[in-house]
């Protein structure tokens, strides 16, 4: 196994950051990662850091001699489409927003299944604020990453109060940025995931609204997003990845394994286990929250999301899940 943790500003792509050349299937698969960890250990959360931490795709292809090699991006979204682009990635786990603005760019992209779905995000506000709901937002200062899937959280958030972007002033910061404005009050508010909690609970802030108090308006998903070519020429590995994801999230909806589950996505990232805790400990159950198939909820979702995002005008062009879902390494196992 190799690994590269990389931070890249968006737009520069040095030779050092992505592996020259199309890797031969038979040597190597290159896997891209959104990095969301907080500490020194890259992360991917959910699944991801399972599959990672336990190389159980390593232990799949290193029988073959097929080298597994990961990419770790804080921000990734940009680059990880760049990598698509120029053929210098094979599969990515990668949010909503980042792939649906990849494909409606008319990147040569396949998604072959669910990494994630039904992730939580919450409005951070400074503790004692007088804001309790998304309307209360309205003018004011909200820090958010833009680009990620947390804005397309957001935004779907706000829709479903009847709000839009236009109705917040919204300022581009990246997690650790807007927990460091937030905590000097710079901000207002600010929308994210893990980040949002532990400010929380070092008592900076308050949490008045996340997307499970909105019904699910706002809950982001993971895909498992694979290079057009590398699929047409590599379905067996795509099917074994596939079986693998499988096998994690077999394990890990094991209600023996669930403290072993969330202890490892603690250490992994760097969060404090209460929070892992919060956000993987409860309803709706993990084999449906981890499950990688492309069912009709998945499918429902993630047409919200490209309606979400056509609507922000944050794609120009629609994209068509038809053409872009592929299932048949799902069906083959």
């Amino acid at each position: 196994m190799k690994v590269a943790k990389g931070w890249v500003f968006f737009g520069l792509l040095a030779a050092s950051v992505f592996w020259p050349g199309a890797a031969s299937a038979a040597n190597e698969i290159r896997i891209a990662v959104s990095d969301i960890g907080a500490g020194e250990q890259p992360a991917g959360g959910g699944l991801i850091d399972v599959i990672y931490r336990q190389k159980l795709l390593e232990q799949e292809f290193g029988r073959d001699g097929i080298n597994v090699r990961w990419l770790f991006i804080k921000g990734a979204g940009p680059v990880i489409n760049e990598g698509f682009a120029n053929h210098q990635i094979d599969v990515a786990y990668l949010g909503d927003l980042a792939s649906i603005i990849g494909r409606s760019r008319e990147l040569d992209t396949q998604v072959i299944g669910a990494a994630a779905r039904g992730i939580n995000h919450y409005l951070a506000v400074p503790r004692g604020a007088d804001i309790h709901q998304l309307a209360d937002l309205k003018g004011k200062r909200v820090g958010l990453f833009r680009g990620t899937a947390a804005e397309l959280s957001f935004l779907a958030a706000l829709h479903s109060q009847g709000m839009k972007a236009r109705d917040v002033k919204i300022i581009n910061l990246d997690f650790a940025a807007a927990s460091a404005a937030l905590a000097a009050k710079q901000i207002d508010a600010t929308w994210g995931g893990n980040n949002t909690l532990a400010l929380r609970d070092k008592g900076v802030a308050d949490i008045p609204v996340s997307t499970q108090a909105l019904n699910g308006a706002g809950q982001l998903s993971g895909l498992i997003v694979i290079d057009g070519e590398f699929a047409r020429r590599n379905g067996d590995i795509l099917r074994r990845i596939i079986n693998v994801q499988r096998h994690a999230a077999a394990w890990a909806s094991d209600e023996k394994n669930k403290n072993g589950f969330i202890q490892l996505l603690a250490k992994q990232s760097g969060y404090p286990e209460a929070i892992l805790r919060e956000e993987w400990d409860g309803l709706p159950p993990l084999s449906q929250r981890l499950s990688p198939e492309l069912d009709s909820a998945f499918k429902a979702q993630l047409q919200q999301s490209i309606n979400t995002a056509l609507e922000a005008r944050l794609i120009r062009q629609p994209v068509n899940i038809d053409n872009w879902l592929n299932d048949d390494f799902l069906k083959a196992q």
